[in-house]
């Protein structure tokens, strides 16, 4: 048995209630979808920086000052 806060247990029942399932099917499947996101996340985040990582090596890069005068512009940020 995993202990859960009170509110948490009631946005739980919440969740199984809209999804017209129990609350232990309700918690799999939110834990399910979750878990597959974070897994996602986690390698397209690694996938970002193995990229940027060869940009550097390769480089392919630019001045840090030219970027933000670039953001800076675009956006109407003061200097």
């Amino acid at each position: 048995m995993v202990p859960i806060s009170p509110e948490r247990k009631a946005q739980l029942d919440d969740y199984a209630h809209r999804h017209g399932q129990d609350t232990a099917a309700a918690l799999d499947e939110a834990l399910a979808n979750y878990l597959e996101w974070e897994r996602q996340d986690y390698s397209e985040t690694v996938t970002a920086v193995r990229n940027a990582y060869e940009d550097v090596k390769a480089g392919r890069t630019r001045p840090a000052e030219e970027f933000l005068e670039e953001i800076r512009a675009k956006h109407g940020f003061p200097r």
